[in-house]
């Protein structure tokens, strides 16, 4: 297929897009390029790419295309925080404009990056995809949202899918330390702490983010009757972790490091177990990777940069920095759009 992927250059998309390349698709990306300097290494598909903000995409951007794979967003709660009108206008509004002008353009299969977090509060039952929503976060509402007005596109020509992804954790050739795995592991190699900012106790879903793509590969291959219109959790029941579990899990990994608890520390109110039984049973999918594993692969990376903490804490890893750094600069405006030029102070 010929297939555009949104945000193909950030955390999810760096991998995404050599995993479809390997299956035979045709690639083609679209980013606004914000996080191109955040890199840890490891070399990058080369695809041809439109530069642009997903609020701007047009029909005409998307014409010839079998698919798109949306995953470009405002990525995470601290920026969403930041300004929570931008991360409506793109998480929401922005995505369900896309959905519109692929509609437009006859792209039939259009594949949105949603959230567990839509579930929120909840629980210690796990939660399917017929639960309740309960966002606790702007970006949480904004999926909420990009759902509720994307399902009525979905005609004869036209089927959306929502991939309910797992708190994503892993190793990116444009990495995140804003995740709660990454950012465990980070602090054990470079300080020796294994530093909960809460007391531990949240309820939270995990999945590497080789197997989001690879749950992005299966939904854009299956039968249009399996995804026509339908959500799935994307993830596995064992991956359903207690944050002091992952903390124990860095420990015995990162040899040396210790388990403490950042001042002020309390509890998450974002808690939430998730059942993946229907991915699993519609579409045999199960995650190939645990976070174990991946502390492994994430602490022979940090070892390979010698990464220190002052680095980590920097805009090259985490997104909320990137972001406020770009606004300082005046490359991105109070909204977020890419200025023509940066403004002078």
């Amino acid at each position: 297929m010929r297939v555009l992927v949104t945000g193909h250059d950030g955390y999810i998309g760096a991998v995404l897009v050599p995993l479809f390349l390997d299956a035979g698709h045709e690639v083609v990306g679209l980013d606004a390029g914000w996080f191109s300097e955040c890199t840890i290494g490891g070399e990058l598909a080369d695809v041809p790419a439109i530069a642009k903000d997903v609020r701007d995409v047009e029909a005409s951007d998307l014409e010839g295309f079998d698919a798109v794979v949306h995953l470009a967003a405002v990525s995470n709660d601290p920026i969403g925080d930041l300004n929570p009108d931008v991360t409506y206008a793109i998480n929401h509004r922005a995505s369900v404009r896309l959905a519109e002008q692929a509609k437009t353009a006859g792209v039939e299969r259009f594949l949105f990056s949603s959230s567990c977090s839509l579930y929120g509060a909840q629980g210690d039952a796990p939660v399917g995809e017929d639960a309740a929503f309960n966002p606790v976060t702007p970006y949480g509402e904004s999926k909420v949202l990009a759902e509720r007005h994307i399902s009525p596109l979905a005609d004869d020509s036209f089927s959306p899918v929502y991939l309910r992804n797992a708190t994503a954790y892993g190793l990116s050739p444009r990495h995140r330390g804003d995740l709660v795995v990454n950012n465990l592991t980070a602090y054990a190699y470079a300080t020796g702490e294994v530093r909960m900012e809460s007391d531990g106790t949240p309820w939270r879903p995990l999945v590497h983010i080789r197997d989001i793509a690879r749950a992005f590969l299966v939904m854009l291959e299956a039968p249009r009757e399996k995804v026509h219109d339908v959500a799935y959790n994307v993830g596995g029941n064992a991956e359903n972790y207690q944050i002091r579990d992952v903390a124990k899990i860095v420990e015995e990994v990162v040899e040396g490091s210790t388990v403490t608890l950042a001042e002020n520390a309390s509890p998450d109110k974002r808690s939430y177990r998730v059942s993946f039984d229907k991915i699993e049973s519609a579409l045999d999918f199960t995650p190939e990777w645990t976070v174990r594993r991946s502390v492994a692969e994430m602490l022979e990376a940090y070892r390979a940069i010698g990464l220190t903490i002052d680095e980590f804490r920097s805009p090259r890893f985490l997104r909320l920095a990137r972001v406020k750094q770009l606004v300082a600069e005046g490359v991105l405006g109070d909204d977020l759009r890419r200025r023509a030029a940066p403004v002078a102070s």
